[in-house]
């Protein structure tokens, strides 16, 4: 392959007396720069730095860089307030950039790619664009990974506060949900079906269409509802065009507060706001507190609908909010992964769960990703992992040629140095240890006689999540970030109140006592597990009450399973259970020495 040239970038203040400066210092260098940069499509971007130290930015793709940025400087401003701002500010400034292989298509692609980093970039606090322009392959489509890295390099050289390391970038929990991401063909379809389907709604005087999402973790569900959020506020915005989505109301709830967070910044960030000034972005108690059955709104998307509530408790004074939901809105899009129940509280009695999914399904409003986007492996890995939590049978462990690290470990001291190992270098991302619900952890309250509610097995032990002090400089910086992102997490034990909706690139489960190994086979043990929530007997609708924690127990190992991108690191309490995992990693070893 053709090596491919670095791109060329010039930074200039953001004004027409820079610009012309600009124009005549470029047609002053060699002919290819001024080709490049004048003759050529360009990407570009206008930034401004605020009082906090945070920056504003719009990112831009032309193929006359003097007659766009003409009209951004002494057009827009008369349209948007943002573009008021910018042309008015002594300190906001443009980068543009260039590159031999650049094409319309291409520009585009670099475009949504900065759109989707610098969105997720803890130095930016807005980013002022409105429309993606997604693009299917071109003939340099091939190409886009490396420049788009070497613009990123160079841009690094010229800004590192606004540019910061791609690993870095790609490691946030902003990132990973960002409605930037170019969706796969299945995404692409799912989201064009929900959008007509949407669109049908608004047409009739009628609440409680409900839009079921199903799919395994890690299928894309988060990402589809994040870009669906962001295109009906785009929507809202444009609905001068299209009278169907004048005064558009669309609402994003997660009943999760880590996933909260990241919406929440998302939000923010890109200016998705309400006229009404109501918090577009909430917990699903929140909403339905806030909003009468009399005065409906267009759309309400649930992420994780599987932690909907399905009793009433002290916050909730209903009976199901999703039903609660249905009655506020004219369409819910729900995301629904029953294999992700994790409380008697969000629990579905199974008439009742199948007669939901069957009504979506006849009013053609079933949609099923399937998909695995988040576990890097081979097909035999993933069906490995699943037969495990499916079928709780534990089979030889195969070769990944895709490079996928399962491991089992001797203890959970090793296997905490090794995570802590993969979290030191920058390039392997962001890696925690993570636990069954097995030890006691009282939220807000002190044990007795220690300093931390541990994770305590033999000799060793480590904090359960959200306990670790933190500096006031810590407590700044960690404000706006989830769990795992937080420095000092390392060091405790996560679980599924903290990690379920994110992933990992090296996950270290440390299966507890709830979960054992007898007669070839894995069980669920609820006198092991110190969740309440998941052991206590739930209350039907006949009046009885029964246990469900062998589906409740199963449903948390599965979603902390399921979290390591390149890599499940595993270490179990049950003598057996621990036998049996090391048995499957040595036949594995053995049957690999054989093919050798």
């Amino acid at each position: 392959m053709k090596k491919i040239s670095s791109p060329v970038i010039r930074e200039i203040k953001y004004s027409e007396k820079d610009l012309s400066k600009f124009e005549d210092i470029i047609c002053k260098e060699e002919d290819t720069n001024k080709k490049i940069l004048l003759n050529y499509p360009t990407v570009y971007i206008i930034n401004d730095k605020n009082n906090n130290e945070k920056f504003s930015v719009y990112i831009g793709e032309t193929a006359d860089i003097k007659r766009r940025t003409i009209q951004h400087l002494n057009i827009d401003p008369k349209k948007r307030v943002e573009w008021k701002k910018l042309s008015t500010s002594d300190t906001s400034k443009m980068l543009v950039i260039g590159h031999d292989h650049f094409n319309k298509s291409l520009t585009l692609d670099i475009e949504n790619r900065l759109m989707l980093y610098l969105s997720s970039a803890d130095k930016v606090d807005s980013l002022y664009n409105r429309r993606m322009n997604e693009q299917n392959e071109y003939y340099t489509s091939n190409e886009l990974d490396s420049i788009f890295s070497k613009v990123w390099t160079g841009l690094r050289k010229i800004n590192k506060d606004l540019f910061p390391i791609e690993r870095i970038i790609k490691d946030s929990a902003i990132f990973k949900a960002s409605p930037f991401h170019k969706l796969t063909d299945e995404q692409i379809r799912a989201k064009d079906f929900i959008l007509l389907r949407i669109m049908e709604a608004l047409t009739r005087e009628k609440t409680g269409q409900l839009i079921l999402v199903a799919g395994e973790a890690g299928s894309g569900k988060t990402v589809l509802m994040s870009s669906l959020f962001y295109e009906l506020s785009q929507l809202e915005q444009d609905g001068d065009e299209n009278i169907i989505y004048k005064d558009l109301s669309s609402f994003l709830l997660v009943n999760h507060d880590q996933q909260l967070k990241v919406y929440q910044q998302i939000s923010n960030k890109l200016g998705i706001t309400s006229k009404k000034k109501s918090n577009l972005v909430s917990k699903p108690t929140t909403f339905i507190n806030n909003h009468s059955p009399e005065e409906p709104v267009d759309v309400v998307i649930v992420d994780e609908a599987h932690l909907l509530w399905t009793q009433g408790k002290q916050a909730y004074r209903g009976k199901n909010q999703l039903y609660d939901l249905l009655e506020r809105a004219k369409v819910v899009v729900a995301v629904f992964d029953p294999n992700q129940v994790l409380t008697t509280e969000q629990f579905w009695e199974a008439e009742e769960l199948a007669k939901l999914q069957h009504e979506a399904i006849q009013n053609n409003n079933y949609i099923l990703l399937t998909n695995q986007l988040r576990i890097n492996s081979d097909k035999q890995t993933v069906e490995w992992i699943r037969l495990l939590i499916d079928e709780q049978k534990i089979n030889v462990i195969p070769q990944d040629k895709k490079g996928y690290d399962l491991q089992i470990f001797d203890s959970p001291d090793e296997l905490h140095k090794a995570i802590k190992e993969k979290a030191k270098n920058q390039n392997a991302g962001i890696s925690r240890v993570i636990a069954t619900f097995d030890w006691d952890y009282v939220s807000k309250k002190k044990p007795k006689n220690e300093d931390y509610w541990n994770v305590k097995i033999n000799d060793w032990s480590l904090p359960w999540n959200l306990q670790l002090p933190q500096t006031k400089e810590q407590k700044i910086k960690n404000r706006n970030l989830s769990w795992a992102e937080q420095e000092q997490t390392i060091d405790e034990v996560g679980s599924t109140f903290t990690i379920q909706g994110f992933d990992l690139n090296y996950a270290g489960v440390i299966i507890g006592p709830s979960v054992k190994y007898r007669n070839n086979k894995i069980i669920f043990d609820r006198d092991g597990s110190r969740n309440k929530k998941a052991t206590q007997k739930r209350k039907l609708k006949d009046n009885s009450k029964e246990y469900f924690s062998d589906t409740l127990l199963k449903n948390e190992l599965n979603v902390l399973l399921t979290r390591g991108v390149n890599g499940l690191y595993i270490y179990a309490v049950d003598e057996e259970l621990q036998q049996a995992l090391v048995n499957a990693k040595k036949e594995m070893s053995e049957n690999k020495n054989e093919s050798n």
